[in-house]
């Protein structure tokens, strides 16, 4: 998933979602690039309600974090 988390709806309804996606997948990803920032903490409802079912947790704002989504997709990485 790809987002910056700042989403407008119902937080309850986001995380049944998310944990509904999370049963159906391998592997659940979240590329938010505000996670980079300095003091950036996941206070917005629905990233508060979306993270306990994400797997990873990536940045994917630099070249570096990146490659490290790249890893994580291929396996190579924990």
């Amino acid at each position: 998933m790809l987002s910056d988390g700042w989403d407008r709806g119902e937080a309850a309804l986001l995380g049944e979602q998310m944990q509904r996606l999370h049963r159906v997948t391998h592997r659940l990803i979240w590329v938010n690039p505000l996670k980079a920032s300095p003091g950036y903490a996941p206070l917005a409802a629905g990233m508060a309600a979306a993270l306990p079912h994400v797997d990873e947790f990536v940045s994917g704002n630099t070249y570096q974090s990146l490659e490290q989504l790249a890893a994580i997709l291929a396996g190579t990485t924990q």
